[in-house]
């Protein structure tokens, strides 16, 4: 249980990674597991993952979830329902370059060890420099 946060730069200004993160479809394109993401009703959200439970065979998994979308000072809210509390916000800032970003994550879990956690948002901040960064090539 606990709170986490980790960072990354990204070459792509400010503007243009928020605008590819406030688009709920791209979910897929950064995070390994998830399959699909079908925005629907304000600020919900369908998302189906494929996952590989420990002692479960492989499956894919279909939950709601809620995305928020904060304009002023770059920011995105998430969260899911359930016992585990799980939410957690990005915010996009200025790099210390011209024409780079800072992507800051935090996340609230319930439910998770902490070495899982903090590998699970290194490979989600690396996996959206990656997908952000080669479509603007």
């Amino acid at each position: 249980m606990g709170d986490y946060d980790n960072s990354i730069t990204v070459a792509v200004p400010p503007d243009r990674l928020f605008a590819y993160l406030s688009d709920v479809q791209n979910l897929p394109a950064y995070l390994p597991r998830m399959t699909s993401a079908r925005p629907h009703d304000g600020d919900r959200v369908t998302v189906t993952a494929h996952i590989a439970p420990e002692g479960a065979p492989e499956q894919d998994v279909t939950s709601e979830a809620w995305i928020r979308v904060v304009e002023e000072g770059r920011s995105l809210e998430w969260g899911a329902p359930g016992p585990r509390d799980y939410h957690g916000r990005l915010h996009v800032t200025a790099g210390d370059s011209r024409g780079t970003s800072r992507l800051t994550v935090e996340l609230h879990t319930e439910d998770t060890e902490g070495a899982q956690v903090d590998h699970g948002l290194r490979e989600t901040l690396h996996g959206i420099k990656t997908a952000v960064e080669s479509a603007e090539r």
